[in-house]
């Protein structure tokens, strides 16, 4: 199906969201099983022990524990308020940042980030001008300390709604921020698949969103499932890559498959290069990524040098390192949710 499709479902009672474009799967979540603490969560947290040689240090959650990097002023016993910015790989605490946002569809508030701002993706001048209303009626008599971007949906939404968006995240930043007389506790819990979803996924607007059970194979997100179950993604003329990931980094292999021609490789490697955001996306994988491409003269990696920073241009926290002198490419990638494979069940195949 043409077009953006909003589907909502559940997998085995967990649940999970996906955004089909044109037919193709672009984005999804799959809600963890058991007490998983979801990235977005706000803890009141208790300063434990700094890290020596890693600068960061440990703070206590009512359950585990969480690792803040940012420790200039902090004080072991201090009371903190700490958001969850990912998951934890196994093993080890969660990360957690106290630059804390309170994000709604239309509005995020930031402490101790002052100011009010508008996505600059809107550019119409009179609408721009309306918003900067609507932000300073909606944060009048709040403390210096707040501040407040208006998000590019607003550029379609009434102004009501707006205005309720800024009303709620406002409040509840205040109310946050009051809180931090007591032991370690949750105070906001991180969005589900479906919360997410809404919240992050209809700007642009969707043409369908589709709710009803069954909604996954409908659209054949149940068959992109199954595909990303392998390490293989097959690329134009045959050509593929293998996405592995390890402990230590995610490995990808490019290959040129029956392909012979002298082009093949520069074709497999811009190809491959294209997908790998959404691939890693959507498998949940990042950290250290290392790419084998296809081999292919030097003289053609100033080109795939533009395709990576183009293709992952909308990437969050995406670091492009380079070539290393194997012939390597080496990118760093935010991890922002759990591997697939963790959150996926196995196939009943």
């Amino acid at each position: 199906m043409k077009g953006r499709v909003l589907v909502l479902d559940e997998i085995d009672g967990q649940e999970a969201a996906a955004l089909m474009v044109d037919g193709r799967l672009e984005e999804l979540v799959v809600d963890p099983v058991g007490d998983v603490v979801l990235p977005g969560a706000i803890f009141r947290a208790v300063a434990d022990r700094p890290v020596k040689g890693q600068g960061g240090i440990f703070v206590k959650l009512p359950q585990g524990s969480g690792f803040l990097r940012q420790i200039s002023g902090v004080a072991p016993g201090q009371r903190l308020l700490v958001q969850v910015t990912g998951p934890a790989e196994p093993g080890k605490a969660l990360p957690v940042t106290t630059r804390l946002l309170f994000k709604s569809r239309f509005a995020i508030v930031t402490p101790d980030a002052p100011g009010l701002n508008i996505s600059r993706r809107i550019r119409d001048e009179e609408l721009r001008a309306d918003l900067s209303a609507l932000a300073e009626a909606g944060m009048a008599g709040a403390s210096d300390r707040l501040g407040l971007i208006l998000r590019s949906g607003c550029e379609t939404a009434g102004e009501e709604a707006i205005a309720e968006d800024i009303a709620a995240m406002r409040g509840l930043a205040e109310a946050v921020l009051a809180d931090l007389t007591g032991g370690p506790e949750l105070l906001v819990d991180g969005p589900g698949a479906h919360d997410l979803a809404f919240r992050d996924w209809l700007d642009p607007a969707v043409d369908e969103a589709d709710t009803a059970p069954g909604s996954f194979d409908r659209h054949g997100v149940t068959e992109a499932l199954e595909a990303l179950r392998s390490p293989r993604v097959a690329l134009e003329g045959g050509a593929s890559m293998l996405i592995e990931p390890t402990r230590a980094l995610v490995a990808v292999d490019v290959n040129t498959g029956p392909d012979t021609s002298p082009a093949a490789s520069l074709k497999a490697n811009i190809a491959a290069a294209r997908d790998l955001p959404r691939q890693l996306r959507l498998r949940g994988l990042g950290g250290q990524v290392v790419v084998d491409f296809a081999p292919m003269p030097k003289r053609d990696r100033s080109i795939l040098d533009q395709v990576l920073k183009a293709a992952f241009k909308g990437d969050s926290e995406v670091n492009l390192a380079g070539w290393t002198t194997l012939g390597l490419h080496e990118l760093t990638r935010k991890r922002d949710r759990l591997p697939l494979a963790e959150v996926l069940p196995r196939s009943r195949s």
